[in-house]
């Protein structure tokens, strides 16, 4: 199901017809750094996780992450969206991307997009973010999507820079 379309991208649920998709992109190694190892290692786990966690938060939620796909071609490009977390008072954005397309500007077109949904069609007024401290990429993505970095907080065992907008 379509939910968001950019000049260059479609924002759409994720499905189990994704696995080998959400496989590939949970393996990454800058996945597994930045925002941990999910421990999907074959096609059956990867079906079991859209369900477990994308699924769920839709029907939970009415939002959650989305696949990135190329409008052009319906690549598969990674996945942005908003996630509710126990641990966070507001929704926050998140976003991972397949390598080989960083630095062409569809994260932030996808988060844009993710944004202005969130509070055009959604109602939320106040989003959140949260990167490792070492992840000076996202953060500068969020900066210039209009986070502003708020603190930093512990959750877990990890230390995690917190940034905020009000929309």
């Amino acid at each position: 199901m379509k939910i968001l379309e950019t000049e260059r991208l479609i924002l759409r649920h994720v499905l189990p017809g994704d696995a080998a998709f959400i496989l590939d992109m949970l393996n990454q190694p800058s996945f597994i750094q930045y925002i941990g190892d999910r421990g999907v290692r074959d096609l059956d786990q990867a079906r079991e996780y859209i369900e477990s966690r994308f699924a769920k938060s839709y029907r939970d939620h009415g939002f959650g992450m989305y696949l990135v796909e190329l409008k052009e071609d319906g690549s598969p490009l990674g996945i942005c969206g908003l996630i509710s977390r126990d641990t966070l008072p507001h929704p926050d954005i998140g976003f991972s991307f397949l390598p080989q397309y960083w630095s062409k500007g569809y994260a932030r077109e996808a988060a844009e997009a993710s944004l202005k949904h969130a509070r055009q069609v959604l109602g939320i007024n106040r989003v959140l973010a949260i990167t490792t401290k070492d992840n000076e990429s996202s953060g500068k993505l969020l900066e210039r999507i209009g986070l502003k970095f708020e603190k930093l907080i512990i959750q877990g065992d990890e230390e995690l820079k917190l940034f905020s907008a009000d929309l």
